[in-house]
């Protein structure tokens, strides 16, 4: 037996109302400004999302051509320059080496002797070079490989021209040990430590473990003369920053050129001879091994650098399917940046 349905107030029968007779209910009495209705607002809502995405997607990818573009040309810069001083260093050390080799005969210590001063030229005029445009290349290191890396960034974070202090000064200053302290990548089990990262007041007195960074990629630097520094805070290089890295070779660098002072003399001296007893053994030893350190610096730097524009290959690669389905991208960027690998910029975004 059918259930009778209400009446309305002139006896007549109602029908039954369905989800969608609710829905054109709804539709028809919800408007906006100039009578648009609620299919109208979803669909004005939707297609701005697509034209967002697309807008979104362009300058992402313009973004990528342009610092994979910087990056590579920051890094093909900064490596010939260090490779080309560095390669001229060792053959003039090797040059010095064999003109003292006692096993050497006397067509190559000649040969040697002339190889040095022909070399000469070129290594003062290159590192001359290198010397006067250091601090820009640790710049140029800054901005198109550590700062063009760094998806993460957040806009909206307040920072300061003074939030990274190092500099050829500090390294000077704290008498950076560079027979030592060789740049590492050893990532920490499970990815970030699990204690907090000392404060520079009291990094030069605890255990080094205590530190954000991953295991092995940084080193606090202590003053060895507190007067001299003008402070007993530490100062941290972190290997995985490009500038610090770079910084770091212009300053060992410079070192080595000053422990070559003897071998630089001895090879502008037209009739050098030089003197056994003025170079022994050990001590050409260690400036071998200090030129070998600065090879593995070198190193170290490039492949810092291919690791970080890899990077860039990785994040701005095509987006999935499901970054572009309205909601769900939304829900994704909640657990991970795959389908926004650059952070917008907020509404506001103060800098003063």
């Amino acid at each position: 037996m059918e259930q009778d349905l209400p009446k309305d107030a002139a006896g007549t029968q109602r029908t039954a109302e369905g989800p969608l007779t609710w829905l054109t209910k709804f539709d028809r009495g919800f408007t906006l400004v100039k009578g648009l209705s609620l299919v109208t607002v979803l669909s004005s809502l939707l297609v701005g999302y697509f034209q967002y995405l697309g807008s979104y997607q362009e300058k992402v990818n313009a973004q990528a051509k342009e610092n994979m573009q910087t990056a590579a040309k920051t890094f093909d810069t900064i490596s010939t320059k260090f490779s080309l001083v560095q390669a001229l260093q060792q053959q003039l050390f090797s040059d010095y080496s064999t003109a003292l080799d006692d096993r050497a005969d006397a067509n190559e210590q000649a040969l040697a002797i002339k190889s040095a001063q022909d070399i000469l030229k070129d290594y003062e005029s290159a590192q001359l070079t290198l010397f006067e445009t250091g601090e820009l290349l640790a710049r140029n290191a800054q901005m198109y490989i550590d700062w063009a890396t760094n998806f993460r960034q957040n806009p909206a974070e307040q920072l300061t021209p003074t939030s990274d202090p190092l500099d050829q000064t500090l390294l000077r200053a704290f008498d950076f040990d560079c027979d030592h302290n060789l740049p590492q990548f050893v990532p920490s089990k499970g990815g970030a430590a699990t204690t907090p990262r000392v404060s520079a007041e009291n990094a030069c007195s605890v255990d080094a473990r205590y530190n954000w960074d991953p295991a092995d990629s940084y080193v606090d630097v202590c003053p060895k003369n507190r007067e001299k520094a003008g402070s007993n805070d530490s100062v941290t290089i972190h290997w995985f920053s490009a500038k610090h890295q770079v910084l770091v070779m212009h300053y060992c660098l410079r070192n080595l050129h000053e422990r070559l002072a003897p071998v630089r003399h001895w090879a502008s001296q037209p009739e050098a001879k030089p003197e056994t007893k003025a170079s022994p053994q050990v001590d050409r030893d260690r400036i071998q091994s200090a030129i070998d350190l600065q090879a593995k610096r070198l190193n170290a730097f490039m492949n810092l650098a291919t690791f970080h524009m890899d990077g860039i290959r990785e994040s701005y690669r095509p987006d999935s399917f499901a970054c572009h389905v309205p909601i769900v991208t939304s829900v994704l960027s909640l657990f991970n940046d795959a389908c926004t690998p650059v952070k917008t910029t907020p509404i506001i975004v103060s800098r003063r």
